[in-house]
């Protein structure tokens, strides 16, 4: 099926239309299929190589999804940065770079192909395993708690400016604990239409996506948000100091900042800690672990998410105590290449 060299394809109906492409590596993957990057890795049956693998999200030319595997990382990246940039870029794998062939899609694509038919899962007779599909984030859960971390991280000054560190009590309880919850703010968690990844019309592969496309991609990215309205983002007034928190702060937040801290002496499977640029000399960290995702700049604050507190995000304040954690876990961190 996946002819991506051209000696391979003999007919249009073994053509790759390539849609969107996304990066599975230690420091970036598609945090919507697993808390690091060996879980990601085993929800699509791949070993998790130390170098990652490029993700190809296509039909052919029939209009089956399916989505090619390859080990040629810096050629995704490449694509991905061209396309970011508004650029044309025709990303065609080299067969020999092919590690796999996968039915299906795992993350959700907004557009499609013009001139196939509609986008559907292959036949059994064209694959030797079940199709993939993307996580259930119509509920929230574990995939959903992920999404809206990765909006937080994407869309921080939005997210700090509903936060005032006055509502962040003092401890008053002795335990030496200055971290605490200053109340909570709706997650918004909004879908991404490629769960965190844009699609790119553009894309090449042996046929490519018409410019059209793109008109798909933001009415779908909209359609998400729509979707996803229950637990959208709300104004910075909703941030109700305290919440009925008090001093101690709240359980579900210490919690995750003492496993946190525990992936400080004790490292965690790898990318549940990952570092990203941010603005002037900070970063941004993002952790996550069983249950919980952790969103911070290293100069500023947290925010954590939790699976038993559907949309909420509960921001953290600096104290004495975040500002050390926050530079052990960015020591430790996978940083991207």
């Amino acid at each position: 099926m996946a002819g991506t060299d051209e000696d391979a394809v003999a007919a249009a109906d073994d053509a790759l239309y390539v849609l969107t492409a996304v990066l599975l590596t230690p420091a970036k993957f598609p945090s919507v299929l697993g808390d690091d990057y060996p879980e990601a890795c085993a929800a699509l049956g791949l070993p998790p190589l130390a170098d990652g693998y490029g993700l190809v999200l296509g039909q052919d030319g029939e209009g089956a999804r399916w989505t090619v595997v390859i080990d040629d990382v810096s050629l995704v990246a490449v694509a991905i940065a061209s396309w970011d940039c508004g650029m044309e870029y025709d990303l065609s794998p080299d067969e020999r770079t092919v590690v796999a062939a996968l039915p299906g899609w795992p993350l959700a694509v907004a557009v499609a192909a013009p001139g196939v038919p509609a986008p559907h899962d292959p036949g059994p007779e064209s694959a030797d395993r079940p199709a993939l599909s993307p996580p259930d984030t119509t509920v929230w859960g574990p995939a959903q708690r992920r999404l809206g971390a990765d909006e937080i991280a994407v869309q921080w000054a939005q997210w700090r400016e509903q936060v005032d560190d006055a509502d962040f009590p003092l401890p008053d309880d002795g335990s030496g604990s200055a971290e605490s919850s200053g109340g909570s703010v709706a997650a918004g968690a909004e879908e991404d239409s490629a769960a965190g990844a844009q699609e790119h019309p553009e894309a090449g592969g042996q046929e490519s996506a018409e410019a059209g496309a793109q008109e798909s991609t933001e009415a779908s990215t909209e359609q998400g948000a729509e979707a996803s309205g229950e637990q959208s983002t709300k104004a910075g007034a909703e941030a109700a100091a305290g919440a009925g928190r008090g001093a101690t702060g709240h359980s579900g937040v210490r919690r995750v900042l003492a496993e946190a801290r525990a992936y400080v002496d004790t490292p965690p499977p790898l990318g549940r800690v990952r570092s990203s640029f941010a603005p002037g000399d900070a970063r941004t960290l993002r952790a996550d672990g069983p249950g919980w995702s952790l969103v911070a700049r290293t100069d500023d604050i947290a925010f954590v998410l939790l699976d038993e507190e559907p949309g909420e995000v509960l921001p953290v304040g600096r104290g004495p105590e975040l500002p050390g954690l926050l530079e052990a876990l960015d020591k430790m961190a996978v940083r991207p290449s």
